[in-house]
């Protein structure tokens, strides 16, 4: 315990030292949500995205924020509870799994270059304004977890 408030206390909030990068962060993160449901994406995708790119990268702060506004938003336990493995799963309709793969492409993009037909079918169910919304979505909870990582953004019961 003594470790973890020592590392924190020599993590710099990013988010609070220059609130206004934070802010346009939030603005964009809050148009990636408005854009995606323009395009056709539920709610309950759009959250999905950001829960599978937050347990690829580790960050139990968004985690924790996604998975309480999923479940506010109707989403059940039992879609969550395999969303690590949605690919084994019958819980995820062809639309969301393209998303799911799209998140997942972008998120581990240092692989990209020896899985370069994952993008083709990852785009397989989606339209190229929600390949762009998914693609915007992704990049922008890649950039929460990266500074709630980085902060060391406390999460605690």
């Amino acid at each position: 315990m003594t470790i973890t408030t020592t590392v924190k206390a020599r993590r710099t909030n990013v988010g609070s030292r220059h609130p206004e990068l934070y802010g346009a962060l939030t603005a964009v993160g809050t148009l990636a949500d408005k854009t995606a449901l323009a395009e056709g994406l539920s709610p309950l995708l759009i959250e999905l995205v950001k829960i599978r790119v937050s347990q690829i990268n580790g960050c139990a702060f968004c985690l924790r924020i996604h998975t309480k506004d999923s479940l506010a938003k109707g989403e059940t336990p039992e879609r969550l509870s395999v969303l690590p493995a949605w690919r084994e799963s019958l819980y995820f309709d062809e639309q969301e799994r393209s998303a799911l793969a799209l998140a997942e492409y972008i998120t581990t993009i240092q692989d990209s270059h020896s899985n370069r037909g994952l993008y083709e079918s990852a785009v397989a169910h989606l339209t190229p304004g929600q390949v762009s919304a998914v693609t915007w979505l992704t990049m922008t909870i890649n950039t929460y977890n990266r500074i709630a990582i980085s902060g060391a953004y406390p999460v605690a019961p």
